[in-house]
């Protein structure tokens, strides 16, 4: 929440219902139908009417009343300062595999944050763990219809997730998730998976707990822990051998065989890095629903693939003058890549290469392409074949940014590396900027 009684306004937007009532930056809106305004959740909840009664607050402390008549979800044009939100929630939790408290020194400060925020898991699909949550933050996602939720449940045995999360509530997991399914609320569940704590049998356990809420309970995903070789004083965990993961594969099969046969959906899944590092297919589209988890890498892979089988019979045979690039990716990301570059290199006059960059910043343990630094680029390929393009994906950086996790940006890359660096998202945008050109349109 802001400053002060109610919610800031940023910015009216010319010829919108606000502007012609008189609203104007810096006023504040305190209340509508008789409710207060708390965060943009409220605002957008109580706007939605179609006869409103709004309280605004001039710089000067004059109150106005406003009343309002308007179409069903008609917007009033107005933008809220800070996105409305106000401070973000923290995190209450110490969980013992926490990524944040593995992180080295000296990066960006916001990096070091952990939310745990029940409005940016609606707003933005953040997981929380609602352990920070009171019973009046109950009450208002229900009243307000915050659906869908992500929840971090790692475990349903309450022992263990209060040993896990090091937070006295935590084991009250399933007792919240059946109050907000039972009020409607949709969930989508994720299992950060530790060997020998919250795997075996305790998974299983977890995963039938949570197909138990029924319908309510969109997905689960199963995720490896991250580790870092930042882990001095921190509880002792280890990554999962090619050999359990092909376990942890195969029992997400079964659960997602059983729940296709049961509600014609998979429901479970588990994340890509699972079978990379099993060394197995991932499974075709069909099996990942309507990909409800692809931002916590469960079924990307299967979007490149089948994205790249549609782009490469659109590729050339040959290029009218020799030329030469280099791809760069992580560790895992060199096992979808492969067959891609191997069938660029046939294309006549291109040369592509394959540079698979280890990570220095976090350890080399760390193999998603995402936790690649800029200084990690650097240092694998400072010196060679300057003047050679680069091309990158966009996991490497900050969302919307040309930013890598070390504060490099992609212009620094580019001079110290002496060479033009690319972004490339998707399959298209991969082959475009190897060929130098954009592809041609698919002829039917």
């Amino acid at each position: 929440m802001t400053n002060g009684r109610g919610l800031a306004v940023e910015g009216v937007a010319p010829g919108s219902i606000a502007a012609q009532l008189g609203v104007e930056p810096g006023d504040r809106i305190a209340d509508i139908n008789g409710q207060p305004v708390e965060d943009i959740l409220d605002y957008r909840f109580l706007t939605s009417d179609e006869e409103l009664a709004l309280v605004l607050i001039k710089p000067d402390g004059e109150e106005w009343l406003l009343e309002i008549e308007k179409d069903f979800d008609e917007d009033l044009g107005i933008t809220l300062a800070g996105g409305g939100l106000g401070p973000t929630r923290r995190c209450q939790n110490r969980c013992l595999f926490c990524f944040v408290d593995q992180m080295p020194p000296g990066l960006r400060p916001t990096l070091y944050v952990k939310d745990d925020d029940y409005r940016l898991s609606f707003t933005q699909g953040n997981f929380i763990t609602l352990t920070n949550l009171q019973e009046r933050d109950f009450r208002r996602i229900i009243r307000l219809r915050l659906s869908p939720l992500y929840i971090s449940v790692h475990t349903t045995n309450p022992q263990l997730r209060e040993k896990m999360l090091r937070h006295p509530r935590a084991g009250e997991i399933m007792s919240r998730l059946r109050q907000l399914a039972g009020a409607g609320i949709a969930l989508h569940t994720q299992v950060v998976l530790c060997p020998d704590l919250n795997d075996g049998v305790e998974l299983e356990r977890t995963v039938e707990d949570l197909l138990s809420l029924g319908h309510a309970v969109r997905s689960v995903a199963i995720v490896p822990v991250g580790l870092t070789r930042h882990r001095e004083g921190l509880y002792p965990l280890r990554t999962f051998t090619p050999g359990e993961a092909r376990e942890i594969v195969e029992r997400v099969r079964r659960w997602r065989d059983r729940c296709l046969a049961r509600r014609e959906e998979a429901v479970v899944f588990a994340s890509d890095e699972f079978y990379l590092l099993a060394g197995v297919p991932v499974p075709p589209a069909s099996h990942y629903d309507d990909f409800p988890q692809t931002e916590n890498g469960v079924g990307l892979v299967r979007l490149f693939l089948d994205g790249w089988q549609e782009v490469a019979r659109r590729l050339p045979r040959q290029m009218s003058r020799p030329r030469r690039v280099t791809v760069a990716t992580g560790v895992l990301g060199e096992k979808v890549l492969a067959p891609v570059i191997h069938r660029l290199n046939r294309i006549r006059n291109l040369s592509v290469e394959l540079a698979v960059i280890p990570n220095r910043l976090f350890g080399e343990q760390v193999t998603v392409a995402g936790l690649i630094s800029g200084g990690d680029i650097l240092a694998a390929l400072r010196g060679k074949d300057p003047g050679q393009p680069l091309i990158i994906p966009p996991v490497m950086l900050r969302r919307g940014e040309a930013v890598f996790l070390d504060d490099m940006t992609v212009g620094e890359l580019s001079r110290k590396l002496d060479r033009p660096v690319a972004v490339a998202e998707g399959p298209a945008e991969l082959a475009a900027a190897c060929l130098g050109r954009p592809l041609p349109e698919e002829i039917s």
